[in-house]
Order: structure tokens, then C-alpha cells, then sequence
């Protein structure tokens, strides 16, 4: 009895371990820097853990390069005035990020810019905070 509560124990740690690593992505932007594209909104996914958005941006030989950037949850968004239909595919954006660190075309999105003037901020303060290595 007591190694199988020990080992339900060890269990219950290991999941919760990998859950609480899995959220720590914020790692891989840099947050010193800043980007602002604009393109082409392919697919707009309103959904948990983090919205996620994908466009695609003519570079300057004009070659589409397929962009994504993630946002917070659609719970914290939806705080800030976002909707699920905020962000329809083939709408033109203009969406300000923080960058992969490895040059992917790859964000960490600050805010959106839709076609009529609008402004989403992306952030629950509208400010990004760099995660600490």
C-alpha cells in the first residue's frame, strides 16, 4: 500500500511539473525588440492556451513569407475588447511583435492594427515584459 501511494504521489508531481514547464514559451522572443508587418491574415485561432494568428507578408524581392504569432489567452484578450471574429482571414493587418530569437518568422504579438484603424492591444497592460533566462 505504501509504494503504490508513493507512486501515485510521484505521478501526480511529474504531471504537474510538466504542466507548469510547458508555460514558460515566452523564452524563445525578444522582447527588447520590436517588429511591425503588414500582411495578410490567413487563419485566426481564438483559442486556449494562447490565441494564436497567421499571415503571410511579401518580403522585399516579393516572396510571401508565412508569419504567426501567438497572443494571450482569448479570456485575457476578450478583457481587452477582442472577439472571436475581431480578426477575419484575408483581411490586410498590420500586427507589431517581438520577435524569435532565431529569426523564424515567428512572434510574440504586441498589437493589431485592422484595416479600418482599429487597434487590439495584445497585451493585458499593453506592455511585454521579457522573460528572464
Amino acid at each position: 500500500m505504501k509504494i503504490r501511494t508513493m507512486g501515485l504521489g510521484i505521478v501526480f508531481c511529474l504531471a504537474g511539473a510538466t504542466a507548469s514547464f510547458a508555460h514558460h514559451g515566452g523564452a524563445s522572443y525578444d522582447g527588447t525588440k520590436q517588429v511591425t508587418l503588414k500582411g495578410t491574415v490567413t487563419e485566426f485561432d481564438f483559442v486556449n492556451p494562447h490565441t494564436q494568428i497567421y499571415f503571410d507578408v511579401k518580403d522585399d524581392q516579393g516572396n510571401v513569407v508565412h508569419w504567426s504569432c501567438e497572443a494571450l489567452s482569448p479570456g485575457k484578450l476578450t478583457r481587452s475588447g477582442w472577439k472571436r471574429d475581431s480578426v477575419k482571414p484575408g483581411e490586410e493587418v498590420t500586427i507589431t511583435l517581438a520577435p524569435a530569437k532565431t529569426g523564424a518568422p515567428i512572434g510574440l504579438l504586441r498589437k493589431l492594427v485592422l484595416p479600418d484603424g482599429t487597434v487590439l492591444s495584445a497585451m493585458a497592460d499593453d506592455t511585454y515584459v521579457a522573460p528572464k533566462e
